[in-house]
């Protein structure tokens, strides 16, 4: 229990003799201070003249709206709080009312804060957080049609992945043209899955190994070793076993989205001796065009 003694000259009334507890007082104050009085008159009524014991007399008890002065910026408050509720920036609130920034945090701070994203970031950024919800989903659905698709296929017979080989070629090798007559099988690509078809249908072809030329085209600013090695892994030979890589010049100007660890290029695979094969698969291709195509059947639009 606190207690304040009065003394002559303390500031507390000058009451000479006693002692009176701060929880009493406090308790005295409190209620004329909800009856509405003001500090002066607290003061004058509790003979309290210190300004340190007033205010632990008083703390947390609010004002009376009576002694509270007229703001002459509560208009710009005001003013200000409609216009961030309207989606205004500090910048043009101050411009609008010419009151100081810190002002306006103050006036402000509760209310939602603007977005200051365009419509377009604004629709951008809520098509990613869609994408992200949706994205799980459709992930699992893709795996799945991919694995049904899969266990279609079955085991592949030769005719098949005889015409596979086909048009894989045609569609990513090199072919001759009127204007140069080269008839040599020359394949690349940047897929690993192809590029495994691809062996697979040569060796159907019964082309031998020590026909196939192997060489690997990449981006001179891309990772030429890590390349060379995966490509050479994979087709089964030596690091060393390659042919001279094809750099690629980088362009400055040109925003390429095919780099990180997994760009490893392309492998161009050739087959040497191979004018009787690039005839057959010409010659093949002229005959599942023709096939699907009863207007031109037997012949081959080249």
């Amino acid at each position: 229990m606190t207690e304040i003694r009065r003394r002559p000259g303390d500031g507390t009334g000058g009451l000479r003799h006693g002692t009176t507890t701060f929880e009493s007082l406090r308790e005295q104050a409190v209620t004329l201070r909800r009856e509405g009085l003001s500090r002066r008159q607290i003061r004058d009524r509790l003979h309290v003249h210190n300004n340190d014991i007033l205010n632990r007399l008083l703390d947390g008890e609010p004002a009376p709206e009576w002694t509270k002065r007229p703001n002459a910026k509560d208009d710009l408050r005001a003013k200000a709080r409609e216009l961030r509720l309207q989606g205004l920036t500090y910048d043009q609130i101050q411009l609008e009312l010419g009151c100081s920034k810190s002002s306006i945090s103050l006036w402000v701070r509760d209310l939602p804060k603007v977005d200051h994203r365009s419509p377009s970031e604004q629709a951008r950024d809520a098509a990613l957080k869609r994408w992200a919800h949706e994205s799980p989903r459709r992930g699992e659905a893709r795996e799945a049609a991919i694995k049904t698709a899969r266990e279609e296929v079955g085991p592949l017979a030769d005719q098949n992945l005889f015409l596979v080989g086909v048009a894989l070629y045609w569609a990513e090798g090199s072919k001759s043209k009127p204007y140069r007559r080269d008839e040599t099988v020359t394949f690349i690509n940047s897929d690993p899955g192809v590029i495994r078809v691809w062996l697979a249908w040569l060796q159907l072809m019964e082309i031998p190994r020590e026909r196939l030329k192997f060489r690997v085209m990449i981006h001179e600013s891309a990772d030429v070793e890590g390349a060379e090695q995966y490509w050479a892994d994979l087709v089964g030979v030596q690091r060393t076993q390659l042919q001279r890589t094809t750099l690629k010049k980088h362009n400055p100007k040109t925003v390429r989205k095919n780099t990180g660890a997994e760009y490893r290029g392309c492998l161009i695979v050739r087959v040497s001796a191979s004018c009787e094969l690039y005839r057959r698969i010409e010659g093949a291709w002229c005959g599942i065009v023709g096939a699907v195509d009863s207007i031109n059947r037997g012949e081959c639009p080249i």
